[in-house]
């Protein structure tokens, strides 16, 4: 845990424990902790908000806040739709930790703060993250952060007791996944969110074939820290759901809720959401 200010701890425990938790919870019922993604600010940031909490009641375990950023490499063509519009509803950094907060406020499911780095530079680094606590937020993820830049986010993001989410494709050598393990296994809760694909995100219809393999390789890294991993890209039925979980401890859905928000007319995308996570948790 090392450097977290003892105050942080005293006033609300330690953020990124809250991370821990969840996966100890769903390991406790013998099912997989579900990760959905909402881009803050779409299809406004009110409804977001309302969207955000109806998949927290709906069953989620952990929920990402998509910062929305005007080139956000990772995205696939879905939540870049989704980020566009949230950027041009005027939707900030600082409205993202206004979202956090509503959302936080209402409900316990630990939230994730997910974006790029260049916004947390420009906000400045140790007031984003004392922002984030302060609005509820138990970690980060930022995908264009390489683990060998991350050093002065994870310093302050780690005294702050905040977790860092890193993300690996299956075209990471051996050597860096060493490297994110002992980024995470010093940190004070996380878990390696592993990419199904090298690429961008969005929805398909099967998983890739090689996945399993990737995640055995990876596996063979955390199982001594006891670190959980999450899949990502790609997930959006319940029988992926299914079959990631008979191998990593979490899953990652973001473009199918996007492309669900999209399809609804706005009067039910907060109970067709609901609905949905509801389908996917393994409750």
């Amino acid at each position: 845990m090392g450097t977290m200010s003892t105050n942080v701890a005293r006033q609300q425990g330690i953020p990124a424990q809250k991370i821990t938790q969840a996966f100890q919870q769903a390991k406790k019922e013998g099912r997989s902790v579900l990760i959905p993604y909402f881009m803050c600010g779409y299809p406004s940031a009110t409804k977001s908000a309302e969207i955000i909490l109806a998949a927290a009641e709906g069953g989620a375990d952990i929920i990402e806040l998509g910062m929305p950023f005007s080139d956000p490499l990772a995205d696939g063509p879905t939540i870049q739709h989704a980020g566009q519009i949230a950027l041009n509803n005027g939707m900030t950094v600082q409205g993202c930790m206004e979202i956090a907060k509503e959302v936080s406020s209402h409900c316990d499911v630990p939230l994730l703060l997910m974006g790029y780095y260049n916004p947390l530079l420009a906000y400045g680094l140790e007031r984003f993250c004392t922002t984030a606590i302060a609005n509820g937020v138990s970690g980060l993820i930022i995908p264009d952060l390489p683990p060998e830049e991350a050093d002065e986010l994870q310093a302050i993001a780690y005294r702050h007791g905040l977790g860092i989410v890193y993300l690996v494709p299956p075209t990471t050598p051996d050597k860096r996944i060493a490297n994110v393990v002992q980024r995470i296994a010093a940190g004070p809760g996380s878990f390696l969110y592993c990419i199904s694909l090298s690429g961008v995100t969005g929805e398909r219809a099967k998983l890739p074939p090689h996945l399993q393999s990737f995640i055995t390789r990876v596996r063979s890294y955390v199982t001594e820290y006891n670190i959980p991993l999450a899949i990502g890209f790609g997930i959006s039925k319940p029988e992926h759901i299914v079959a990631v979980s008979k191998y990593a401890e979490g899953a990652v859905v973001g473009s199918a809720l996007i492309n669900l928000i999209d399809q609804q007319p706005e009067a039910e995308q907060t109970s067709a959401i609901k609905s949905y996570i509801k389908s996917l948790a393994q409750k």
